[in-house]
Parts: structure tokens; C-alpha cells; sequence
């Protein structure tokens, strides 16, 4: 069985190490510094060098980037249109085109298949090409990997996230890192898009932080440069830009900046040793195109206030901080790239500044790009852009707005749009052929695979001192306790599908309205496989802050969900029943549940799509799962972050606060 065992590694090593060679070496697309524009005979014209300086509103039109989600041709109430944007409207298109904006951000619901993501590039391009300055758009898109991923899962690659990168990293280095980096920088390529949001370079060393937990690749600053880094290297090497966020560090919050302002009360020593190591260091070797920052108030590096909009002092947070952005980011890092803010409709920023005056603030402080600075969703709105650049155009006039530091930013811009290929080559028919060949490649879901499989990790517990075994699956009443019916379906099919003889398998959804007959079924196994997922999925992972209204239904399902768990863990728990249990996400969970359990797996990730299990695909997580808990692979990984041992007496689930649920 060992050598079995041994060979199949090697064999998994060997896909991995191939299909980083095939994803490095074909077609390989120039990166910083190596300007590529449409070939002849393409649909889109190439960039423009420009001879002479724009005039005020174009130049601030180039430091916007707007939010396209939803968009409803109909009169509909403010903030409650629901219409994904497909295909760009007219009216949309002449807005790009007539004020020479200069990007956009994509979300999951303008994204359905191939074809509808390169027509709907092309057509922001083609309006950007139609504008005076005629320059490129930079079309943007926060994939990061793992839970925030907005191409369709069933379409894309997404892999399993940061931290199972972390995971890998004392028996990998920064191998799944690279390998991340460049498949997912090919296939955004492949559709047009240019910037990606990622890495997330924030330390985690708070267990309680709630939007960032697994986006996180360690607690050890160290590794998380190493890896960020090496992420920024391979999507900037492939032609796609990367954006490291969140400047100064949202690593130790324990509120969501979309529904707060959250403050971090570290030391000038602290910030300097752990929250900003990983941005010193990526812009020393790496030079990120991109920087996002953080609506996150830092005493430390500014204690300056501001009068909010509701007449309350309150401290500057990064995005609008100057001593944050200009002489810190700017003048003591000596970074020269782009500063791009956070989505200024989140709520540690909207809460207390109008949209004008926050844009206004925030390109005072020294940032380049505005993201999401208005909403446009239907034609009752777009005039709230042009009065957003007169606004600007007026603080330049009366001097809140420094003319040279607006001439120096715009450089900066179109620099940057020079030195990558934002525009696609050839004809859409020959981008489309690229992109089916390309997108969810068998090589790319291999290496997805090997990532999945190499951060399966064994949780040390105080209590086993690791020396539990795995129990013995093979002829027994396995029953799954599962957050829901899709997670339970997925881990069910690996089993089966890994497992040389069928298996007796019932589940347990969290979410069952009915839970009164989990005792007899509990009753009735042999093995129990239990897991879980925390925390809940914030903002980030959702989307935006246009779904806030669904926070407050989810902390209620979700806090039933902790409250059911925890019972049906007790009774496994006093019947005795072998019993296994699985962090699907954060791993510090384990703390809480692995008490009840002979033995905790974290794997850090728990994507699953019901249209992909229907298909016979569960997932790379749940087949990586399925190999270990069949002792086909060992759990290899290591726990990037500290799980504290878990106290003798076990405390009740926090209930979810109700501000603690980011780009």
C-alpha cells in the first residue's frame, strides 16, 4: 500500500510540474515593459501615445473605474435593480467613449460563458477606442482563486484560495504560487481582461477576521511576501496586471470594511514587522502594476480626523489618508505604480463621506484610480458621472485638487496601460477558439487538482496527539454531516468515484428544516464524517455591497446551522462513533469541533457546483478529500496559521455580528 501510495505521488508531482511547463510555455505573452496592441487586420485598434496633454475632465476621466453589474433599461428604485449587464448598452458605451473613462470591474453576473465575456470586452474596448483619448481600457476583475472568484467555477480554473497555498509552502515553496498565477493570468487574458485584484497580501493573524481568514496565505509575513510575490511575478510575466491589496494590512480586523470602518491598533514597530512586510517586499522585486487600498482606519500612521457627513470626528482611514498613501505608500516604500481604491461603495467609506466628496478625498490622498466611484444602473443615472466630473473639475479649479499631482497621476496611467497588452490580438472568432482551448484546460484542472490534494491538512489536537488513525471506510455505514446538501452530494461522489468498491453512504444537511430523525441515522453508523464552514461568507465572497440585504438572513441560517452542529456532534461525540471531522475553510475552527472528533482535516476550500456534481464532477477539494480519507494520499500539508488548542470547556458558537460579514 505504501508504495502504491508513493507511486501515485510521484505521478501527481509529475502532472503538476508538467502542466506549469505547458501553461509557461505556450504561447507565452509579454509582460511589463512590452507593449502589444491588435495585430492588422483586428476589430480593435491599437493604443494611442499621446502628443499633447488632455484637457482637466479627460484626465480625471482616466482615473475612474466603473462598477457595471447591473443595469435596467426600465425606471427602477435606486439601488434595486437586479438585471445583470451582458452586453453593453448604447447609452453606457457613449458614457465611456464621451468622458474617456479609464476602466471598468467585472462581477460574476456579467460573466456567463466564453463568447459573452470576449463581446462584452470587445464592446467596452470599442468604446474606449471611440473616445478622444482613444486609450485602452483597463478592464478589471477580482479573481483571486479559491472563495472569491467571479468567472464561473464550472468554466474557469479557480483553485483552492491563498491559504492552501500557504499550506503547500514547507514541502513546495512558492511552486503552486507561480503555477496559480500564470493559469489564472492566461485564462483572464484569453477573455480580455487585464487587471486581476489579487493577490491578497494581508497577514492574517486574527482568527476572528471575517472577510479575509483563507484569502490569506499565512500568518508569517515572511511566507506571505514570498508567495504574493511570487503570484504578482507569474501574472505580471503573463501579461495580466496584478493589484496587491489591502494597503496598510487588513490582516488583524475583526469587522468587514464593507460594513464598517474597522481599526487596526497595531504599533509602528507591528505594522512595519508583519502589515507591511509583504508590500515592501513585492515592490522591491516585483513591482506591482497595482495597489488597492484599505477603507481601514490605522492611528499609528494617521491620527488625523475628519468630519464625517453626519457631523462626527472621526479618524482618516488608508483610503484617504495622505499620509498613508502619498508619504508612506509613495515617498518611504518608493512605490511608482498605480494606487487604486477599494470599492468606494462600501460602507467604511459611504457611511460617512457623499460620493463626490470621497473621490475627491481620496485622490487628495494620492490615489490614481477611483473604483466604483457612482452607480449607473439605469438611465436615470448616468448623469450622476458627469456631475461626479464637474465636481472633480471644480476641486482641481479651486485647488482641492493639486493640477501637477492630476497631470502626474494621468502619466502614470497611460505608462502603465502602455507596458501591457490590454487588447486582444486577432479577430474574436481566433480569441474564442483560444479561449475553448484554454479555459478549465485537462492541464489546468490537473494542477488545480494537485493544489487541492497538496494542502490536505492534518490538525494537530492536544487530545490524539496525531496518533489517531484514519477510520477504516470499506465495508461500513458512513454517514456525512454536511453544511448542506450540495457539500454533502460532493464529498458523497468522491468517495464513490475514488473508492475501489461501492460505498454505504448516508448525509446530514445543516440546512434540513428537520432534523429529528438525525438521531436514529447518527444511531446507525459506523463512521461519521462531519464538516464545517467558517466563518460565513462575507461581502467579498458574495460580491458587493449591492447584496447587502442578504447578510441578515444568512447570520440567522448560519447561526442555526453552529447550533444543529454542535448537537449532532454531542451525540456522535457520547455514542462513541468513529468519527472524522473536516474544516472546510478557516481551519480554526477545528479548535471548537475537533474536540468531538478521533480526527481533523482542514483542506481550506469547499467549492462545489451542483450543475458540475450533476455532471459527475465533484470538485478538486472533495476528490482530494475522498483520496485521503480513503488513505490513498496522505494529508502533506502544513497549518499556515496558529490553531489554538481547544479549552476543556467548550464554549458556545459567537453569533455572527451583524457588521462582521472585501474587495
Amino acid at each position: 500500500m505504501l508504495d502504491q501510495q508513493s507511486r501515485w505521488q510521484r505521478i501527481l508531482l509529475g502532472c503538476v510540474f508538467l502542466s506549469g511547463i505547458l501553461a509557461m510555455s505556450s504561447q507565452a505573452q509579454p509582460g511589463a515593459g512590452q507593449l502589444k496592441t491588435a495585430s492588422p487586420g483586428s476589430e480593435l485598434p491599437t493604443s494611442k501615445k499621446q502628443n499633447s496633454e488632455p484637457a482637466v475632465r479627460q484626465m480625471l476621466g482616466q482615473k475612474l473605474m466603473l462598477d457595471l453589474r447591473y443595469y435596467c433599461q426600465q425606471a427602477t428604485p435606486a439601488g434595486a435593480c437586479r438585471t445583470p449587464l451582458t452586453s453593453l448598452p448604447a447609452e453606457l458605451a457613449g458614457l465611456i467613449s464621451q468622458y474617456n473613462i479609464g476602466g471598468v470591474i467585472l462581477f460574476a453576473e456579467n460573466l456567463q460563458d466564453n463568447q459573452q465575456i470576449i463581446t462584452l470586452n470587445r464592446q467596452l474596448q470599442q468604446a474606449a477606442a471611440s473616445s478622444a483619448l482613444k486609450q485602452p481600457l483597463f478592464i478589471s476583475i477580482d479573481q483571486e482563486g479559491g472563495r472569491v472568484a467571479r468567472l464561473p467555477r464550472q468554466l474557469a480554473t479557480s483553485f483552492s484560495g491563498n491559504m492552501a497555498i500557504g499550506a503547500t509552502y514547507p514541502l513546495h515553496g512558492n511552486h503552486f504560487a507561480t503555477l496559480s498565477g500564470t493559469i489564472l493570468a492566461d485564462e483572464l487574458l484569453a477573455l480580455g481582461i487585464n487587471v486581476n485584484f489579487a493577490p491578497t497580501v494581508d497577514v492574517n493573524v486574527n482568527p476572528d477576521n471575517p472577510v479575509i481568514n483563507v484569502r490569506a496565505f499565512a500568518e508569517n509575513p515572511a511566507v506571505v511576501a514570498e508567495l504574493g510575490g511570487a503570484m504578482t511575478a507569474a501574472m505580471q510575466q503573463r501579461g495580466v496586471i496584478a493589484a496587491l491589496k489591502h494597503f496598510p494590512g487588513h490582516g488583524d480586523t475583526h469587522v468587514d470594511s464593507h460594513l464598517g470602518l474597522p481599526r487596526v491598533e497595531h504599533s509602528r514597530k507591528q505594522i512595519d514587522q508583519v502589515d507591511l512586510l509583504p508590500f515592501t517586499e513585492i515592490i522591491n522585486k516585483q513591482q506591482p502594476g497595482m495597489i488597492m487600498t484599505a477603507h481601514i482606519q490605522y492611528p499609528a500612521l494617521d491620527s488625523t480626523t475628519f468630519t464625517a457627513k453626519d457631523g462626527q470626528q472621526m479618524l482618516k482611514p488608508a483610503t484617504l489618508s495622505r499620509a498613508i498613501l502619498h508619504d508612506l505608500l509613495r515617498q518611504q516604500l518608493g512605490y511608482n505604480g498605480l494606487i487604486v481604491t477599494d470599492a468606494l461603495d462600501m460602507a467604511g467609506i459611504s457611511h460617512f463621506f457623499s460620493p463626490h466628496d470621497a473621490v475627491i478625498a481620496t485622490f487628495a490622498a494620492g490615489a490614481d484610480i477611483a473604483l466604483m466611484p457612482v452607480k449607473l444602473q439605469g438611465p436615470a443615472e448616468l448623469a450622476n458621472l458627469a456631475a461626479l466630473l464637474t465636481a472633480l473639475e471644480q476641486a482641481v479649479e479651486n485647488g482641492e485638487l493639486d493640477r501637477t499631482e492630476l497631470r502626474a497621476s494621468y502619466q502614470r496611467i497611460i505608462k502603465l496601460k502602455q507596458q501591457y497588452p490590454l487588447l486582444p490580438e486577432g479577430t474574436a472568432a481566433a480569441q474564442l477558439a483560444k479561449a475553448d482551448k484554454l479555459l478549465g484546460s485537462p492541464a489546468h484542472r490537473q494542477a488545480e487538482l494537485a493544489l487541492a490534494q497538496a494542502a490536505i491538512t492534518r490538525i494537530p489536537s492536544a487530545e490524539h496527539a496525531n496518533k489517531a488513525t484514519l477510520p477504516a471506510l470499506n465495508g461500513k455505514q458512513i454517514v456525512l454531516i454536511m453544511p448542506d446538501s450540495n457539500k454533502a452530494a460532493a464529498l458523497s461522489l468522491a468517495l464513490q468515484q475514488q473508492s475501489r468498491q461501492p460505498l454505504s453512504i448516508r448525509s446530514l444537511s445543516l440546512l434540513q428544516d428537520d432534523l429529528s430523525e438525525a438521531g436514529t441515522l447518527l444511531a446507525q453508523a459506523d463512521v461519521v464524517i462531519s464538516g464545517f464552514i467558517t466563518p460565513m461568507p462575507s461581502l467579498a465572497e458574495i460580491g458587493g455591497m449591492d447584496d447587502v440585504s442578504a447578510l441578515g438572513p444568512l447570520a440567522a441560517r448560519y447561526q442555526r446551522q453552529q447550533q444543529d452542529f454542535l448537537s449532532l456532534l454531542r451525540q456522535v461525540k457520547q455514542s462513541q462513533t468513529p468519527h472524522l471531522f473536516i474544516s472546510l475553510r478557516a481551519p480554526y475552527d477545528a479548535a471548537i469541533y475537533g474536540q468531538y472528533a478521533d480526527v481533523s482535516l482542514a483542506s481550506y476550500a469547499y467549492n462545489s457546483e451542483d450543475n458540475a456534481i450533476a455532471a459527475g464532477d465533484p470538485g478538486a477539494t472533495y476528490t482530494a478529500l475522498a483520496r485521503v480519507l480513503l488513505g490513498q494520499a496522505e494529508p502533506t500539508g502544513s497549518l499556515p496559521v496558529t490553531v489554538k488548542p481547544a479549552s476543556t470547556e467548550l464554549a458556545a458558537p459567537a453569533k455572527p455580528n451583524k457588521q462582521d460579514s472585501a474587495h
